[in-house]
């Protein structure tokens, strides 16, 4: 009987500019005014305690059209662009994965570092 909770993670292996591969798990993807975007994370699968030690990197690409006319995915130079497109990246994993420490409080001091209403 297959379990139910199975993962399988949506991975890319890319190379860098210095020929360098690594693999990547696919966050989330958007498309904002008919440009397709990608937010990544290093994915850690044989070291596990790395993944534990990592910092929650994000990386953000977008897809372009190379040369052949083949889709790729390239950096964002702009930084006005790379800083729009991931605070929408941003606010729309938190939604995801609902991080509202407020919701998550339980205790009774106030003097906690919790915000109390």
């Amino acid at each position: 009987m297959a379990d139910e909770l199975d993962y399988t993670p949506d991975l890319y292996t890319l190379v860098d500019e210095d020929g360098i591969e690594q693999t990547f798990e696919m966050l989330d993807a958007m498309e904002v005014d008919d440009i397709q975007y990608f937010a990544l994370t290093p994915y850690y699968e044989e070291d596990p305690e790395a993944a534990l030690q990592s910092d929650g990197e994000v990386i953000i690409l977008k897809s372009v059209l190379d040369e052949s006319g083949e889709e790729i995915m390239v950096s964002i130079d702009s930084d006005e662009e790379y800083e729009r497109i991931g605070a929408m990246f941003m606010e729309r994993i938190e939604d995801m994965f609902e991080f509202d420490d407020d919701d998550e409080c339980d205790c009774q001091d106030e003097g906690c570092s919790h915000h109390h209403s």
